[in-house]
């Protein structure tokens, strides 16, 4: 008897017939494997394929080529067998891969609000130079109101109001934030006393004040006028600003619009303000609001196209579900209200009314679009994965045709590269020589 053999020799011959591949104890079973079991290669991927995960089997290309019931050889001809499922990509351990703001309806509103508050003080100034006084007092007591508004959204999704006081305590110009705070703040007073001035002609307050008081409605009536310049100066910096807020986020649909977003808005808030002095004033004053509502109109328009373009794929979300109907909305109430507003709006007063509205309607859902379309990106994966494969395959793509992308130059000096230079024996002289025959 050799070492390792019992004594029984019915337990040698079990041992010595075992099947190919099964293990030294019959009696353990793991029982049947199911090829479906949500294989994860990777969190948040459904049974991840790769080039080497993947194994098909082909006729007479299997694994096992020895005889008997666990290898017989396969039949030539047989289709091949997918033995991992391809990947759908979900979420990343059943999270969104980046987190949705928790802004709520306040802050689109803040965003119109801002915007018709800047146009509307442009306007106004305009109005009180070239001697347009309906006009004049319209937009400016717009501009209050929207102001007033914008503050109110604000502060109600802040949650307390001295929360915007303490944002006042840091000026960081990096900071959108910090900064749209300060822009509000420099923008606010001149705005106010403009407004304020024009309420108190409209209502006529100086009777109602004693008489040694009266000197008040004088005094804010002088100063109306540098007010409305200074709200004037600051109305582009109140109808972009809102926009930069949200490009500075991580949310897909905001971040790659950086570009053009800015535009977008500014261009929604001339269209706006002019569009609503047109439904509010006489047609013998509403050429520079008609003239505005046309070229923000035109700018809106054309710079969102050009958007949606570089956008690429996270442009998607603008045009799916609620925010592509949102923003096929603003299109067509833009388009119809700058046509009204340049074919229309000086021949009759209801085509002007029409057609500001049809603006001011095409702005608040220019806002609500771009809004809801960045927060539909961050709880979709696809529009933060897809980018990010599509940016890493065309690095790879540059770098394999021997073009470095986003490179720069490690020197500006004839000879060879920072990257050789530490590689080089500096004891060798780099400079090529004449080979001696």
């Amino acid at each position: 008897m050799t070492p390792g053999q019992s004594d029984d020799r019915d337990v040698d011959n079990q041992i010595g017939q075992q099947k190919t591949g099964q293990a030294a104890n019959p009696t353990h079973d793991d029982g049947p494997r199911l090829r479906d079991e949500g294989i994860r290669a990777v969190p948040g991927t459904e049974g991840q394929a790769s080039a080497t995960a993947t194994a098909r089997r082909t006729g007479g290309g299997g694994r096992g080529k020895g005889k008997g019931k666990g290898g017989g050889r396969r039949k030539k001809g047989r289709a091949e067998e997918l033995m991992v499922p391809d990947a759908t990509f979900t979420t990343y351990y059943g999270r969104q891969v980046v987190k949705a703001t928790p802004w709520e309806a306040d802050i689109p509103f803040y965003l119109f609000a801002g915007g018709l508050a800047g146009g509307s003080s442009l306007l106004g100034a305009g109005a009180d130079l070239t001697g347009r006084p309906n006009l004049r007092r319209n937009a400016r007591i717009t501009a209050v109101l929207a102001l007033s508004a914008s503050g109110l959204a604000l502060v109600h999704d802040l949650g307390r109001p001295e929360r915007f006081y303490n944002m006042l305590r840091v000026f960081k110009p990096t900071s959108p934030m910090s900064m749209g705070t300060w822009i509000l703040t420099a923008y606010a007073p001149g705005a106010v006393v403009a407004g304020a001035a024009e309420v108190a002609r409209l209502l006529d307050v100086e009777r109602f004040l004693p008489t040694r008081l009266r000197f008040l409605t004088s005094l804010l009536d002088w100063a109306a006028r540098p007010g409305g310049l200074e709200a004037a100066l600051f109305a582009p910096a109140v109808a972009s600003y809102t926009a930069v807020l949200l490009t500075d986020t991580s949310t897909p649909a905001w971040h790659e619009a950086h570009r053009e977003l800015p535009f977008v808005f500014v261009g929604s808030a001339a269209a706006a303000s002019g569009g609503l002095a047109m439904a509010t004033s006489p047609l013998v004053e509403t050429g520079p609001a008609r003239l505005l509502a046309v070229i923000g109109a035109t700018v809106e328009l054309v710079v969102e196209h050009q958007m949606e373009k570089s956008m690429g794929f996270t442009a998607g979300a603008l045009h799916e579900g609620p925010p592509g109907r949102l923003m096929k909305a603003s299109k067509i109430l833009t388009a119809v209200g700058g046509a009204g507003a340049l074919l229309l709006g000086r021949r009759h007063r209801a085509y002007a009314v029409a057609s500001g509205l049809a603006l001011v309607a095409g702005s608040v859902c220019t806002r609500f679009g771009v809004f809801e379309a960045g927060q539909e990106s961050a709880r979709d994966p696809k529009y933060t994965v897809v980018p990010q494969r599509e940016r890493l395959d065309a690095r790879r793509a540059a770098e394999a045709a021997g073009v470095p992308s986003g490179a720069a130059p490690t020197s500006v000096r004839p000879g060879p590269s920072a990257d050789e230079s530490q590689t080089t024996d500096p004891t060798v002289d780099p400079t090529p020589h004449p080979q001696e025959n």
